[in-house]
């Protein structure tokens, strides 16, 4: 009978232990309906949560708020006409599209690897900005940049050349963020992207970027 009541006691205690951590993890959810989108970076699993700590902070890099304009001016709320502006929801819809298997998105973050070892969205894949953004100057300069830019315009983002000519039909849905509403250089790319033939409705901008993301206390990635 001592036993009995023993294993009751036991079973008691670990289901009230389960229940808690239950309540703690729905507690934390994304969504109501949503606690976890699993992805691959760098060829490893990671699971983007909601932080449990209830002590963290916005880390100092993006707890700024004076910055300097130019460069570092309030955007818009839309980069440009026809691409769609998204929040976190979305960003993680594509994020969970892309780890399915989905080879027609990709999550792109526009940052320079300075930036990027500070942190990132776990999933996305780093074009740096200036990949992307052929006017710099000096012209040898720019020489070089373009043939960068033709490379992954054809290597990672679906475009197609044909007789010369890029080819935009089969070009992947490109999801593209950098440091935040203050950051011009995901916008200034979608614009660069748009002047070259880009589908505008196969461009999208995570405006919030990752100011808002770790405000949310959402999981990141160091490279």
């Amino acid at each position: 009978m001592k036993f009995v009541k023993a294993l009751m006691l036991t079973a008691l205690v670990s289901g009230l232990a389960l229940s808690n951590q239950l309540l703690a993890a729905e507690g934390n959810q994304i969504t109501p309906g949503l606690q976890s989108v699993e992805v691959m970076h760098s060829g490893k699993k990671v699971m983007i949560t909601r932080s449990s700590d209830k002590d963290a902070k916005i880390p100092g890099t993006f707890a700024k708020v004076a910055r300097h304009c130019p460069p570092f001016c309030i955007q818009p709320g839309n980069a440009a006409a026809g691409v769609e502006t998204v929040g976190e929801l979305e960003v993680l819809g594509y994020l969970k599209r892309v780890g399915d298997g989905d080879r027609k998105v990709l999550v792109v973050d526009s940052r320079t690897p300075d930036w990027i070892i500070r942190g990132t969205i776990p999933g996305s894949i780093n074009i740096p900005w200036n990949k992307i953004n052929v006017e710099l100057q000096g012209t040898f300069e720019v020489a070089a940049e373009a043939d960068s830019l033709h490379d992954i315009l054809v290597n990672q983002l679906g475009v197609q050349e044909i007789e010369g000519n890029l080819d935009f039909r089969n070009a992947k849905t490109l999801v593209m963020f950098c440091n935040g509403i203050w950051c011009p250089q995901s916008s200034t790319n979608i614009k660069t992207l748009i002047k070259l033939g880009y589908p505008s409705y196969k461009l999208k901008w995570y405006r919030g970027g990752m100011q808002d993301w770790v405000s949310l206390g959402l999981t990141t990635v160091n490279n």
